[in-house]
């Protein structure tokens, strides 16, 4: 076994109390880094905290809405504060949102929110870690997609704007920061069912199911045998690990890119 990927690492997770969030802050926390997770929930982030510290990781909680620009900001200093650098930071809030109404039955704030929510948080979380990294000359900045970003269909306008939003953002970040040695990456998973017990994706995905006649679970199965070249879905571990060596050193010649997670939803 060679060194842990994330070794002598800070990382801060916004939706650690997430299943996506929470899952990347259990890997990071197991490849070495000391992570630092934040988000509306403290029953959430308590939960994440105690499955790091069982296994004996490093892991301060802390209440933080990540649309809340002063907030984040004051929470970078407070991290920078104890630990002296970020080194990565990954966005991996839920936010509950509509999806299901065709365009002729969408209303406009129910269009907006999504695009709205979603890029002010990751704007205030970019902002807030751009200086310290480029100061230090390193660091890593995360978002999340699915291929709403690419496929074409009906019943996710704004989530699919949204998609396609955090993806143009992340390839903008890595320009922007790139020759500062700060690397913006972009995951592109698809849904992942063993996330609806604890995630808002069970709420989100209502307006589908219900619309069609069936459970959200049903669905989620459907739609990997039917349209994923693997005929599945991909796993919470699969995307925390791959988060973990994208925001590691073996993997610093990637910026700029949107990772495939979909198990081949959709083909690059």
């Amino acid at each position: 076994m060679g060194p842990m990927l994330l070794h002598g690492k800070t990382a801060v997770i916004y939706g650690g109390g997430g299943a996506i969030g929470g899952a990347m802050a259990r890997t990071f926390a197991q490849e070495g880094a000391h992570v630092f997770i934040a988000g509306r929930s403290l029953d959430k982030l308590e939960r994440v905290a105690a499955d790091i510290r069982a296994l004996g990781g490093l892991v301060d909680i802390a209440q933080v809405d990540a649309l809340d620009t002063s907030a984040v900001a004051e929470h970078t200093e407070q991290i920078l504060t104890k630990a002296g650098c970020i080194d990565v930071a990954a966005n991996a809030i839920g936010i509950v949102h509509v999806q299901g109404p065709p365009l002729a039955e969408l209303e406009l704030d129910d269009f907006l929110f999504p695009l709205t929510a979603y890029m002010k948080a990751n704007f205030n979380i970019a902002k807030a870690v751009a200086k310290p990294m480029s100061e230090q000359g390193s660091g890593v900045i995360l978002t999340l997609s699915t291929p709403g970003s690419r496929v074409a269909g009906i019943g996710f306008l704004g989530y699919g704007v949204t998609c396609a939003a955090t993806e143009t953002f992340s390839r903008l970040l890595a320009a922007e920061l790139g020759g500062r040695g700060v690397r913006a990456i972009c995951l592109r998973a698809d849904a992942i069912p063993e996330a609806l017990p604890i995630s808002h994706a069970r709420t989100v995905f209502e307006g589908f199911a219900s619309r069609a006649g069936i459970t959200v679970e049903e669905m989620f199965t459907a739609r990997a045998r039917q349209g994923a070249l693997l005929q599945r879905a991909p796993t919470l571990r699969e995307v925390a690990e791959f988060a973990a060596f994208a925001a590691s050193d073996r993997a610093g010649a990637m910026t700029g890119a949107i990772a495939n997670l979909t198990c081949g939803m959709v083909v690059d």
